[in-house]
């Protein structure tokens, strides 16, 4: 048998050596397209997307015969190297979809490695990593790249036994002979199966057959990044490398007036002082002043030295304090209306009982561990950058208008994220780095420090919400009336936008509750400083009011909030959101069993409720509280989530956990300030997050699900600060209607 395997080695070796070439592949992520190409080599199999073959990415891919750049490679000692075209930012998904892939093409986890995909938008589809996205639109594809690798291995078995490939089945690694028991491996076939047709529309796996999907699978790198290996960003050097440093206008829309660069070039290992121009595009640099010097450290205080004098423009006077009064007297006044069905005001003329709350929240920052870091070399009509990144593509559109050359000759390498949390997917830290490559003519890391990832970022919306609600003799909610308030992310694209738009509004009306009568009405909030998308986005603040307001309504009517929820979602009767309203009863359902929620508790203790459904996931929690004089302790945490099929518990389990720990950082600490248009914080020490010491215990139940499956990055967010809110009341008689959540704060 042996025999025969290598003598149909020695015809393909021969047949390549004399025709084989491959060629590149245009891609859109179309999945015929993405499943169709397949490649040929020496002695491995590729399967995915056939590429270049020239294009080695790595050290594993380099030791192989056969190096074609592709999603699966198999190589002919039986190794797998998986590529993972989604940006890992500690978020678990170059685990989670390579193993999808090793699941449905059976192979041994033991014997795969995983690598980050180079950024290229034609080999791997979007590579844009938020929206928690990654698993719904990735999933499919990743299942039926590993189906037909799997089958054209086990066609490759079935032409070495001279049989039909209904005879022969995979697992773990090998092609098995139904008839006789004999057994091929991977390695063995690999090259057979180079030369198998691919399978337009192979067979997935039945659910009961998964090995890896749904289970607890630890992180493929978990080694690494314990043993502080793991090569983050800012981790990057190269050869002939500089360092640099920056200084922003503290002000959106502010210009340099003047610099004297003197005092800093006078420090010991400073090369250049170099002026950035602003750039015109929503992701460009705003402008400011760096310092290149050949070590870190007399970069930074070079930027120390500088003398920097500023026009704050017309953002100058924004004050975050007068500005959520004026946000606070938008909604609590007619504002824009967006939606309306039934009659509002005549269900409030003929209410038993109304209740009117209004809430607000802060500008957060995304503050990851691992600052604004990447390196750039720009030389002769190219670039190469390394950088830790939520969205390569981004990264070359905007360097390709600012260098004025082809998306093509960017080279992005896609290094994994110390947190990003939607700040990375911006790439102004990446486009100064290649303005200051390009006029000092050297590779240049730029790594900003913390006070500037502070006081230069993109804010996630300051926010005011006011809600009007009936309710009949019977405790049922008769009507709604919700307005709010808060710069919109579309301002990002244009700064004219002065009302949050209806897509942003959307949560009010497309909310699972059943209300006949019903309006949204939007105030006016012009941004003064550059928003973008934080974890969880408006989830955060939709999610707070709604569940706080619940609580509220459950306390008029005499029920609980569980009870009150039920009523809610029960009156529903939209065919168009059933499966919503189910959805998130069976989450509000599971978490009420697992948490002990309405049992009787000691004095000063309470448990809180929320429920919530964004990025197209089901998510309740149940926060138990002790209070500690004016001050509160979380002590426990019961998550409960339906996000379809889950594919990795243990990096399920981590998203619900870290929500918790954001969680309790946003609820309890966390605010940023604006004062005469600059950021007044600057480091952790005034704006805090969570230690490890108040980190809850935290239980996670997830819903079993044969649904499509849906992400985990943002939805375990919106629930928390809600639910602790309730359970402090619960606690304490004090309501609390604002974010962050302080002492003897109302």
């Amino acid at each position: 048998m042996r025999a025969d395997i290598e003598s149909l080695l020695v015809a393909q070796r021969e047949k390549q050596e004399q025709s084989f070439t491959v060629k590149p592949l245009s891609l859109t992520l179309n999945r015929r397209q993405f499943l169709k190409a397949t490649a040929v080599g020496s002695c491995g199999l590729v399967v995915g997307i056939s590429l270049n073959a020239s294009a080695n990415a790595s050290s594993a891919k380099q030791a192989a015969e056969f190096n074609p750049n592709a999603f699966i490679h198999l190589q002919k000692d039986g190794s797998v190297l998986i590529y993972c075209g989604r940006c890992e930012m500690g978020q678990g998904i170059s685990t989670a979809l390579p193993s999808v892939v090793a699941d449905e093409m059976e192979a041994d986890w033991s014997r795969v490695t995983v690598e980050q995909a180079e950024g290229d938008q034609d080999k791997y589809g979007s590579q844009a990593t938020g929206g928690s996205a990654s698993i719904r639109t990735m999933y499919e594809p990743m299942r039926k790249a590993g189906a037909v690798a799997r089958e054209m291995l086990v066609a490759a078995a079935a032409k070495v036994w001279a049989t039909s490939p209904d005879n022969c089945y995979a697992e773990n690694h090998f092609v098995i002979n139904k008839t006789n028991q004999q057994k091929l491996s991977y390695g063995e076939l690999a090259s057979v199966a180079a030369t198998m047709p691919t399978p337009e529309n192979p067979t997935l796996k039945a659910k009961s057959d998964f090995r890896y999907i749904g289970s607890h699978l630890p992180r493929h790198d978990v080694s690494l990044v314990i043993q502080g290996k793991r090569q983050y960003g800012v981790d990057t050097k190269v050869d002939g490398m500089q360092y640099a440093a920056i200084v922003h206008c503290p002000v959106m829309g502010g210009t340099l007036k003047s610099v004297d660069k003197t005092e800093a070039m006078k420090v010991q290992g400073v090369t250049a002082v170099v002026e950035i121009a602003p750039m015109k595009v929503p992701f460009g640099s705003l402008g400011g002043v760096a310092v290149v010097a050949n070590n870190s450290w007399s970069a930074q205080q070079g930027v120390e030295k500088l003398k920097v004098e500023w026009d704050r423009g017309e953002h100058g006077s924004y004050n975050t304090s007068d500005y959520m009064k004026m946000l606070v007297e938008n909604v609590e006044k007619p504002a824009n209306k967006i939606t309306e069905r039934g009659d509002v005001e005549s269900a409030f003329a003929n209410a038993a009982h109304k209740v009117s709350a209004t809430y607000t929240e802060g500008h957060l920052v995304h503050a990851p561990m691992e600052p604004n870091a990447s390196v750039v070399s720009v030389q002769d009509g190219a670039c190469e950058v390394w950088a830790s990144t939520q969205s390569p593509d981004d990264i070359q559109s905007v360097l390709s208008q600012f260098l004025g050359i082809d998306k093509k000759a960017i080279k992005v390498n896609v290094m994994i994220s110390g947190g990003a949390f939607g700040r990375k997917f911006k790439c102004d830290y990446v486009q100064e780095a290649a303005a200051i490559s390009k006029a000092v003519g050297t590779p240049i890391q730029l790594t900003w420090t913390r006070e500037e990832d502070t006081r230069t970022g993109f804010y996630h919306s300051n926010s005011a919400q006011h809600i009007e609600a009936s309710l009949d003799k019977d405790g049922n909610v008769t009507g709604w009336l919700h307005r709010a308030a808060f710069p919109s992310i579309n301002t990002l694209f244009d700064p004219s936008v002065q009302f949050a738009p209806a897509n942003a509004m959307s949560e009010v009306e497309n909310h699972p509750y059943g209300i006949a009568n019903l309006r949204s009405e939007s105030g006016l909030a012009p941004a003064h400083t550059r928003i973008g998308w934080y974890r969880a986005v408006y989830a955060i603040f939709w999610g707070f009011a709604y569940g706080v307001f619940t609580d509220e309504l459950a306390e008029k009517a005499g029920v609980d909030t569980a009870t009150m929820l039920r009523r809610l979602y029960d009156s529903n009767s939209n065919p168009k959101q059933a499966e919503q309203v189910r959805r998130s009863r069976g989450v509000l359902d599971l978490v009420v069993a697992q948490s002990g929620y309405g049992k009787a508790l000691p004095e000063g203790e309470g448990i809180g409720i929320a429920v919530h459904h964004s990025f197209l996931s089901y998510v309740a929690m149940a926060v138990h509280v002790r209070m500690k004089g004016d001050d509160f302790e979380v002590l426990r945490v019961d998550s409960a989530v339906d996000c379809g099929q889950v594919l990795n518990k243990d990096g399920a389990t981590a998203q619900q956990e870290g929500a918790v720990a954001m969680g309790i950082s946003l609820a309890k600490y966390c605010e940023v300030s604006f004062e005469n248009g600059a950021v007044v914080n600057s480091n952790f020490h005034d704006y805090p997050v969570m230690r490890i010491n108040d980190m809850p215990d935290v239980h996670v139940h997830f819903v079993d699900s044969d649904a499509k499956p849906t992400g985990l990055g943002e939805p375990g967010m919106a629930p928390f600060a809600p639910a602790l809110s309730n359970a402090i009341y619960q606690a304490s008689g004090t309501r609390y209607r604002s974010l962050p959540i302080q002492p003897m704060r109302t």
